[in-house]
């Protein structure tokens, strides 16, 4: 199948990038080397893609801690404001608008369990 689409390309005037490219294995295939053009590709078990970490298992606990270590780091962007604010409700804007975007981002394309919605709740109490 990738020999096809690499003939494709060839076809219309691409050209496949065969040493940045990686892939990603599901359960189906085999564990066989995978090449192209008697080039070795890199393998890889997870990817971010469009602010997802995707992987085969489709396990979102690595995705929910990467958002949880974002958040953080957006929290620390404005922590030296939020602690100098004595206004409740500006801090509390500081938060809704800086680390609840950060953590949520690409929440309606996650399938969440019950164990992952208590997980991004905790910053919330």
């Amino acid at each position: 199948m990738l020999a096809d689409l690499g003939r494709v390309c060839g076809n219309v005037g691409l050209q496949l990038n065969l040493t940045e490219g990686m892939f990603m294995r599901n359960g189906q295939v085999s564990d066989a080397p995978f090449s192209l053009n008697r080039t070795n590709n890199s393998e890889c078990a997870s990817y971010v893609y469009l602010g997802r970490e995707v992987n085969m298992a489709n396990n979102l606990a690595p995705e929910l801690r990467r958002r949880k270590r974002a958040a953080w780091g957006a929290f620390k962007s404005v922590e030296e404001v939020v602690k100098k604010t004595k206004d409740a409700r500006m801090r509390a804007h500081l938060f809704d608008s800086t680390v609840l975007p950060v953590l949520t981002y690409a929440l309606m394309t996650w399938t969440i369990r019950k164990q992952g919605k208590d997980a991004i709740s905790v910053p919330r109490r």
